[in-house]
């Protein structure tokens, strides 16, 4: 499956949601059984896409953006952030990835008030979970997508930076730091 097909998907999933801010396991629920009318090998191949772009996004500045969002963030929550950032669509995806504080638009309405974060741990196991109710086994599955020679970064790309320095993170995120400030 290629970057065009995998996108395809996930925008018809996202229809079938109201409100894919607050609700990624929504698009994630719609994504699985979408993807469960594909062939086995089509589903494979979402799974390597989609470890791409979560590869693709394993970066310092964004990081810096989910911890400034959601008041910190562990690896597994930026795991879990990027699924949810998955769940935006193709368009905020690729927004935050060349500016990081332009999820200020997106997640400015949903800060505060008891929003418990913004994780879409769900989206990170969806061609898993299709790939098994198609009859096929997890460890089948893995072996499909690793044969596509894929390997994941062990370190971030771009400048690490202390996310804990209030200044730092209000001259890189200077919109989401005004959202947090108020």
């Amino acid at each position: 499956m290629d970057r065009d097909g995998f996108w395809e998907l996930v925008e018809a999933a996202r229809a079938e949601v109201d409100d894919t801010v607050a609700d990624p396991d929504g698009v994630a629920d719609a994504l699985t059984k979408a993807l469960g009318e594909l062939a086995p090998a089509e589903i494979a191949g979402f799974g390597v896409e989609l470890e791409r772009l979560q590869a693709e996004s394993y970066r310092w500045d964004l990081w810096g953006a989910a911890y400034l969002i959601n008041e910190g963030v562990s690896d597994d929550g930026f795991d879990y952030f990027r699924g949810w950032l998955l769940a935006q669509g193709q368009e905020v995806w690729e927004a935050a990835l060349a500016d990081p504080d332009s999820l200020a638009d997106v997640v400015d309405e949903d800060l505060g008030d008891g929003f418990e974060g913004f994780n879409g741990e769900g989206m990170l196991s969806v061609a898993q979970h299709a790939f098994e109710a198609a009859g096929g086994s997890s460890v089948d599955y893995w072996e499909a997508v690793e044969e596509a020679g894929f390997d994941a970064p062990d370190v971030p790309a771009g400048e690490n930076f202390d996310f804990d320095d209030d200044a730092e993170m209000e001259s890189r995120y200077p919109l989401l730091s005004a959202i947090q400030d108020s």
